[in-house]
């Protein structure tokens, strides 16, 4: 049975967390709430689901939580054409996929924003499968999505790629070894205390160190 390498997208392959950052503090502007966004940004890669509970509590959540989250995606696609990948994300996935990983792209995205992101990538003819918060009831850093991810991938074997400590929580919670960039703007310390196998400062340097991960 192959192995997959199971990557998280935003903040790991395209440079896109503190976009997300501003756009939930304009939906939560625009609800007469207003978290820091120092706050927002510590739980960006958490799901849409669980984030504005998580910045602004419960109660927020219940009244004010499916309107803040629509306002959140509309004010996002205001800020999407600004996203670029990272240097060296495509070239990672090709080699990847040259080793004889299967690829699947880890995602609580919507379907229109992972489209867009496989496109940014030039990925579509590398990857395996891709999930998005339409496959779960519970994103990140629950394990559904990773559990979906390994289902999609055909495989028990799998090492996630992710920037955040909600990817790590979220794989390790499915059995799975997190391998971390910084990218998404969590520190090195941070990412190891959270359970990373190894941190990396970029994909570029992941890419040149994949005989010491466990994917090489």
């Amino acid at each position: 049975m192959s192995s997959a390498a199971l990557l998280d997208v935003d903040g790991t392959l395209v440079d896109s967390n503190y976009q997300h950052a501003i756009a939930w503090y304009r939906a939560f502007r625009e609800h007469d709430v207003t978290p820091p966004v120092w706050r927002i940004h510590r739980h960006i890669g958490m799901g849409g689901d669980q984030l504005i509970a998580a910045v602004a509590g419960r109660e927020v959540e219940e009244s004010k939580g499916d309107s803040i989250r629509e306002a959140e995606g509309r004010l996002y696609e205001e800020l999407i054409d600004e996203v670029i990948p990272f240097e060296g994300a495509h070239e990672l996935l090709v080699e990847l996929r040259e080793r004889g990983h299967e690829l699947v792209l880890a995602s609580s995205s919507k379907e229109e924003d992972a489209e867009r992101y496989i496109d940014l990538l030039d990925a579509k003819d590398l990857l395996t499968a891709y999930t998005t918060s339409a496959d779960v009831e519970t994103t990140k850093p629950a394990p559904d999505l990773v559990a979906v991810a390994m289902k999609k991938a055909g495989t028990l074997s799998a090492v996630m790629i992710g920037d955040a400590t909600w990817d790590i929580e979220a794989a390790a919670r499915a059995d799975v070894k997190t391998l971390a960039v910084i990218t998404g703007g969590f520190s090195e310390a941070e990412l190891i205390d959270a359970g990373a196998v190894d941190v990396f400062a970029s994909l570029v340097e992941l890419r040149e160190k994949l005989d010491s991960t466990p994917l090489r």
